[in-house]
């Protein structure tokens, strides 16, 4: 049996210090509750700007919005950095694995990108979003294929797909045909049909789901922006492979529990193996640049 847990929590939007307390405080809390996988959700460090619309219309861009996007740059972290470095000095004090939604400044580019930390090797992967979903195009650049592994850890094999990414079928293929264990799923969608989803890829995948969504309120954003912020209600869960929920959906900022019986993987491929038996690679090639 593995523990695992799942945290639903918000930024402190445009302070990635004051975010990283709250990530400490939730990664001991994992920890002491015996968990030794906590995911945290979409965007945490460095923030999920949601409502914001950063000046820019069709051929048009403001001075106001560049100042905006000057304070998100500024809020976004490197990787590998001193934040980075600060999230696995945890993962090995607490022997805990994390994994965590950042927004990633390389260069001049942001990505919205997700790590992984392990407590024998520190920052394991990093997975930088493949495709932005509408507007967020605006704001971070795409992914591309050399960040898309399944890490085998002492825990199982840990693959993570950002938000709308799980709605792609060629990348969950992807992560299927790796042999994805423990599907981790940071993201901000609190709708009811993302819950669905969720199910759905633990169904088809036979994998643990553990789907971490941000809890954003008014009094999460700098004052001056309080009016245009928009908030998150969270919905995070845990979905077993014959896609029963384990946890969750959560209100509230909480984190949830579960324990997984990794059995239930070969139990649940018995009759559905998508990668493997229930697969016609005779009549479907697949192939990953």
């Amino acid at each position: 049996m593995v523990k695992v847990a799942v945290a639903q929590v918000g930024s402190v939007v445009f302070d990635t210090p004051a975010t990283l307390v709250r990530v400490e405080a939730l990664c001991r809390e994992a920890a002491a509750g015996g968990a030794r996988l906590v995911v945290f959700p979409e965007a945490l460090l460095g923030g999920y700007p949601k409502g914001l619309t950063f000046g820019a219309t069709v051929g048009n861009r403001t001075d106001e919005g560049r100042e905006l996007f000057l304070r998100y740059t500024k809020a976004a972290i490197a990787s590998p950095g001193p934040e980075t470095e600060m999230l696995a000095g945890w993962a090995r004090e607490l022997n805990l694995h994390i994994v965590i939604g950042v927004v990633e400044r390389d260069g001049g580019t942001l990505y919205c990108t997700s790590l992984l930390f392990t407590p024998d090797r520190g920052l394991r992967l990093k997975h930088r979003k493949l495709m932005p979903t509408a507007s967020e195009r605006l704001l971070w650049g795409l992914g591309d294929g050399s960040t898309m592994q399944v890490a085998e850890t002492e825990l199982g094999r840990i693959g993570m797909a950002i938000c709308w990414e799980n709605y792609m079928p060629l990348y969950r293929q992807h992560l299927y045909q790796q042999g994805v264990q423990l599907w981790c799923a940071p993201t901000v969608d609190m709708r009811e049909t993302w819950r669905t989803s969720m199910r759905h890829i633990a169904y088809e995948g036979r994998c643990f789901v553990l789907s971490a969504c941000q809890e954003l309120t008014r009094a999460d954003w700098p004052s001056d922006l309080q009016e245009a912020g928009g908030e998150i209600a969270g919905g995070s869960l845990i979905v077993s492979p014959r896609g029963q929920v384990l946890a969750g959906p959560a209100e509230g900022r909480q984190l949830l529990f579960a324990e997984l019986d990794m059995d239930e993987i070969p139990r649940g491929k018995f009759d559905l193996d998508v990668a493997g038996h229930y697969n016609r690679p005779d009549v479907f090639d697949f192939r990953v640049r």
